[in-house]
């Protein structure tokens, strides 16, 4: 808590104004912090971090510290001009504790404390306290430490003075209560992606993280001056890029604020984040719209002023310009306004028009005097047009007049007879093999059967046009039935399910990475809506006499021979282990891999785009030294290889 941060005194506790009181947060958790699993014990910590980020958008911080602690507690320290202590003139009670006892209690409700602000609920602080066993909070304000305890919500302490100082910020100590969490385990590497995006977006701002669970405790130290120029260069850092320097974009006008940072590289996936005050717009929103309407509208312009397209020549589309780029749109606004009470739209009409012009008049400028890189965007762009137009005739071969006609359905496919989407399933099936089992042992009614053989296409380092020509890839887009790529459409989706089945070995392992970049890349909506699964075939078969069990994995065979009293030396114990699903019986595949009453399946979902994207890009990318800087980092963790 350094003294070179500047101090705002109209922060003070007058503008901390009360909504309602905090019931209900520790009967109903989940309406306040997602759900009470490890996703949620993480929200906790971002609640307060977010605090902390709300100080260095005022300019009131430039140092966050998060420690996590051997007792499963976390510390986050900031140095910024922390909470206020004085009495609320409204409430009678000192105002850190009605910024933590009492729910949409903060500065960001009215004017003047902060400007621009990610916490707009103003809920973080009592709801991390409401769900944690302890909290205890030190403010270094006025000369002083001030400090206040608290148990389950609830102060045990009076605001008390504690000692001298000439510093400032705020210290939270809290632990997540095991009555209301599952688990009480924090991820680190989670963090640090987390807390990473946090740093490069406030460029200049250092979060330190540190574990001091482990025998020597870790340390990462996140500070990029560079801010989001930084970010794009970190999303590239596997990518061959088709040009050196980043573009940055920066413009004001009135209290919005635009940052846009975009570099090109080789491959063909468009690979965009956008922010709106710290939070991640998943589902974009005007700034992103007017980002992409001002490229394509730049670009073109450019490309008629210098003959790259003809008179004749189609204009280009938004995706021929986006193929291979890299891009952080980062907005700061007074007044955001969130589709959704999941915040992951932006709305506000103005700020399409302030992008839009901020962006064409900037390129335009870097375009213009820098011929050389905008010769090499170009060329990119008119290549992957010409890849699009090859594509367009291919797509049209697999759209149908109607979403469950079945006379252009892959000849490999066994249809379920339901009609209905919301009921049925298909397993995209590993070998011709386990397809045919599968056949004669699925629930014909509303599971479907799919089988693929041999390697598919990596889409990662792949067009779309050479996508609808690959002979593996395009049975599986005809039986979704929902189109591909821009024109993906969950409404007409075929299956509710997609599970994909493959042995438990390292070609099963790589054949539904494949499958799962292909449908990050092209049918993200899939993943994101949670459609897709894993089958999770068993590993052991162990039967004595007429009485069978099924193990998934080493440790569960232990558990079953624990459970039964069998043992492995016994003669009249067989241990099967299975090397393929073409190994089992179709009833066999039914009981253990199929049956929706006895199966084990896995859904794929994308907690964080940014890892997902480094994941598909290190495993399916280009360069091989990512994968063997993972495979040395990570060695260490693998007990079984072919499961």
């Amino acid at each position: 808590m350094s003294d070179n941060t500047h101090i705002d005194s109209s922060y003070d506790e007058s503008q901390i104004q009360v909504l309602e009181g905090l019931e209900a947060v520790r009967k109903r958790p989940g309406m306040y912090i997602g759900s009470t699993s490890t996703k949620g014990l993480h929200h906790l910590i971002y609640e307060i971090v977010a605090n902390s980020i709300d100080e260095a958008l005022a300019d009131r911080c430039d140092k966050i510290e998060i420690i996590v602690h051997k007792d499963k507690s976390v510390t986050v320290i900031d140095n910024g001009s922390g909470i206020p202590v004085g009495i609320h003139p409204k409430m009678g009670i000192p105002t850190l504790e009605v910024v933590h006892t009492i729910l949409h209690a903060g500065g960001k409700f009215g004017s003047g404390a902060y400007s621009v602000s990610g916490g707009l609920h103003g809920v973080g602080a009592s709801v991390v306290n409401a769900l944690s066993e302890t909290m205890e909070v030190k403010v270094c304000r006025d000369g002083h430490i001030y400090r206040q305890k608290y148990s389950r919500g609830t102060p045990v302490t009076p605001v008390e003075i504690i000692g001298d100082t000439d510093e400032h910020g705020t210290t939270t100590t809290f632990k997540p209560d095991p009555e209301i969490f599952d688990v009480i385990d924090f991820d680190f590497d989670t963090m640090v992606t987390r807390y990473r995006e946090m740093a490069f977006l406030n460029g200049g701002v250092r979060i330190r993280l540190i574990d001091e669970r482990t025998e020597e405790k870790i340390v990462k130290d996140l500070h990029y001056e560079g801010g989001i120029a930084s970010f794009v260069e970190y999303l590239n850092k596997h990518k061959d890029v088709v040009h050196d320097n980043v573009i940055y974009i920066y413009g004001k006008k009135d209290s919005n604020i635009a940052e846009i940072a975009l570099q090109y590289n080789t491959g063909y996936t468009e690979t965009v984040f956008s922010y709106a005050n710290n939070i991640a717009t998943s589902e974009g929103g005007t700034h992103l719209t007017g980002f992409r309407t001002a490229i394509t509208k730049v670009y073109n312009d450019y490309a008629r002023k210098f003959n790259f397209l003809k008179e004749n020549d189609k204009n280009l589309v938004g995706e021929d310009v986006r193929e291979g780029l890299t891009a952080i749109v980062s907005i700061k606004l007074l007044d955001p306004q969130f589709e959704g009470q999941t915040k992951t739209k932006l709305g506000n009409s103005d700020i399409r028009g302030f992008v839009e012009s901020i962006v064409t008049e900037k390129l335009t400028i870097f375009m213009e005097e820098n011929p050389s890189i905008a010769k090499i965007i170009l060329e990119k762009a008119l290549t992957a047009a010409r890849a699009r137009e090859a594509a367009r005739k291919a797509r049209d071969l697999t759209r149908r007049k109607s979403a469950l006609e079945t006379s252009t359905l892959p000849g490999k496919l066994a249809d379920c007879s339901e009609k209905d989407a919301s009921l049925t399933e298909i397993f995209i099936v590993e070998g011709d093999s386990a397809g045919g089992s599968a056949k004669q042992g699925r629930e014909r009614r509303i599971q479907a059967i799919l089988p693929l053989w041999g390697k598919m296409l990596n889409v990662e380092k792949s067009r779309v046009d050479k996508v609808f020509d690959n002979e593996k890839l395009l049975p599986v887009i005809i039986a979704l039935g929902a189109g591909i790529g821009d024109d993906f459409d969950t409404s007409k989706l075929r299956y509710n399910k997609i599970i994909i089945m493959a042995d438990a070995d390292v070609d099963g392992a790589h054949i539904r990475m494949l499958l799962l970049t292909f449908f990050y890349r092209y049918m993200r909506p899939l993943v994101e809506e949670g459609h897709v699964y894993l089958a999770m075939p068993p590993l052991f078969k162990i039967q004595k006499g007429k009485e069978e069990r099924y193990a998934f994995d080493e440790k569960e065979l232990e558990s079953v021979f624990k459970e039964t009293g069998w043992s492995k030396e016994d003669s009249s114990v067989n241990i099967q282990r299975y090397k393929g699903l073409g190994e089992m019986n179709p009833e066999q595949l039914w009981q253990t891999t199929m049956n929706p009453e006895t199966r084990m399946i896995k859904r794929v979902s994308v907690e964080d785009a940014i890892a997902a994207d480094e994941v598909f890009v290190t495993f399916m990318g280009d360069k091989v030294e990512p994968r063997k800087e993972y495979i040395h980092a990570h060695a260490k963790d693998v007990t079984n290889l072919d499961i």
